[in-house]
């Protein structure tokens, strides 16, 4: 899979999101990047054997108080390790870019991991 067709999926994942989702998304940036830094992993805690599928780089809207003329959360999905673990499957490549990119983007919202399941399972 190029590049280019990877962060199709990821565009492609942003705009199947319900309409209620998109409008609460705001001053955010959505990259691609082919794998995480080793400071990535050791910031989120991702230990020797495990990997990083994606990243919010930002402040989550529930913690927000003056929160203006700031740079645009980001939002980093990972290429290498997914197409490492589902490149064979490209159902399975598309399944988990959609499922990485919303619960990224719970992370923007402030959505607890619990809340994050909850509405990956409804959408």
């Amino acid at each position: 899979m190029t590049r280019k067709d990877f962060e199709q999926l990821v565009a492609d994942a942003l705009d199947s999101l319900p309409q209620k989702f998109g409008k609460q998304v705001d001053n955010m940036e959505v990259v691609v990047e082919v794998w995480p830094t080793r400071e990535d992993l050791q910031n989120v805690g991702v230990g020797h054997g495990t990997t990083l599928y994606g990243l919010y780089r930002g402040v989550a809207k529930t913690r927000r108080a003056n929160y203006s003329g700031v740079l645009p959360d980001i939002i980093v999905i990972y290429a290498g390790p997914i197409l490492a673990h589902f490149g064979t499957d490209p159902a399975a490549v598309k399944a988990q870019v959609r499922k990485t990119v919303l619960h990224e983007i719970g992370h923007h919202l402030g959505l607890s991991e619990e809340e994050m399941h909850r509405a990956q399972d409804n959408i």
